[in-house]
């Protein structure tokens, strides 16, 4: 987890993203929204090849808590099936952002 000179929280997962590391990033998503409330907060996946269904979901969820919470959820760098998967689960297109 960085915090950027404009305030925003990145947070970066790296390589194959699965049921191991579930815990662990649905933590870290909710800990960033509830408590630390940054004005943006970033999943930038471009270090990740995959994505599974659970880290999927936590990622969706944090939109719509950041949603509650007053803290823009973005999703940076998805691959393309991610962000199809993204899209499919609700998460509005603006909020997914492909270089």
């Amino acid at each position: 987890m960085n915090t950027s000179s404009d305030g925003s929280v990145v947070i970066q997962p790296h390589g194959s993203v699965g049921i191991d590391e579930a815990v662990e990033l649905r933590q870290l998503l909710v800990h960033t929204v509830r408590r630390v409330r940054p004005l943006r907060l970033i999943v930038d996946l471009a270090d990740v090849r995959e994505l599974d269904p659970i880290n999927l979901g936590s990622v969706v969820a944090a939109c719509d808590l950041g949603d509650d919470h007053q803290v823009a959820v973005f999703v940076d760098n998805p691959s393309n099936t991610v962000a199809a998967q993204l899209h499919a689960a609700g998460v509005p297109a603006q909020r997914v952002r492909q270089t």
